[in-house]
């Protein structure tokens, strides 16, 4: 398997397992990703994923090899590139970046929802180097993770952005030392799953709208995610364990 699928608790980590190639995208990878979110998805003792890259890169974007040797479909129907980047979920995604995530790896970075990285991290869409135009989220979904003109000059550059920079500028949630991205992306998974699971995704939903919408749009948006969890158990039991002194015990439904 190009993808590996672990479980600890109520967190689903799937790793990149291709470190021969830097953990570039093939079409096989692309389906063990998409089967690996859909399985993350139908879970409901899962509540929250992270994707890892093994060995010394996160993904070095497309296999270039493989596409030489006429492999053109790197791709699934649901999900496009890399199987994850188009992908519908309603369940949080951390990346732990460790090394490089360039080209189609920033472009699948920035279909998480939370990213935390190495010191030893680097973006970027160098893809204008080669007369290419990255077409799998980066170019609109970079502007939404950092200022207008940082995302434009690397854009325009195709220049890699450091994990330092990264994370002053916000694309970048936790930054750790070398090795250490797992962990720290473990701990804010925790943080995430203290909270009641189906709060915490119509909560995703909102946020992911506010980017697209109006105001008066995404209050409506934030008014029917409300609905949708009023009348569900985890609804009830927040306020209860408030007001009984006591840790709320999250069912998930």
């Amino acid at each position: 398997m190009t993808v590996d699928f672990e479980v600890r608790d109520r967190i689903a980590i799937i790793t990149l397992n291709r470190p021969e190639a830097r953990n570039a995208v093939s079409q096989q990878l692309a389906e063990d990703l998409e089967a690996a979110i859909d399985r993350l998805e139908a879970d409901e003792d899962l509540w929250i994923g992270i994707l890892c890259g093994n060995g010394p890169a996160f993904c070095a974007g497309a296999d270039l090899k493989a596409i030489a040797s006429g492999e053109t479909r790197l791709t699934t129907r649901r999900g496009g590139f890399a199987g994850l980047v188009r992908r519908t979920r309603s369940k949080p995604l951390i990346a732990a970046v460790e090394g490089p995530a360039v080209a189609g790896g920033t472009e699948i970075v920035l279909s998480c929802d939370l990213v935390v990285a190495s010191t030893t991290a680097r973006f970027g869409l160098p893809e204008v180097k080669r007369s290419l135009v990255a077409n799998a989220g980066g170019l609109f979904r970079l502007p939404r993770a950092l200022p207008r003109n940082v995302a434009m000059e690397l854009a325009l550059t195709g220049d890699d952005l450091d994990a330092d920079s990264a994370y002053r500028h916000g694309l970048v949630n936790r930054l750790v030392q070398p090795g250490e991205a797992l962990v720290a992306a473990m701990q804010l998974a925790e943080a995430v799953n203290a909270n009641a699971p189906l709060a915490v995704r119509a909560s995703r939903k909102v946020v992911l709208a506010a980017h697209l919408l109006e105001d008066d749009e995404a209050f409506q948006v934030a008014a029917d995610a409300t609905h949708d969890i009023g009348g569900t158990e985890d609804f009830k039991e927040g306020p209860r364990a408030f007001v009984e002194k006591r840790a709320p015990r999250w069912r998930g439904r």
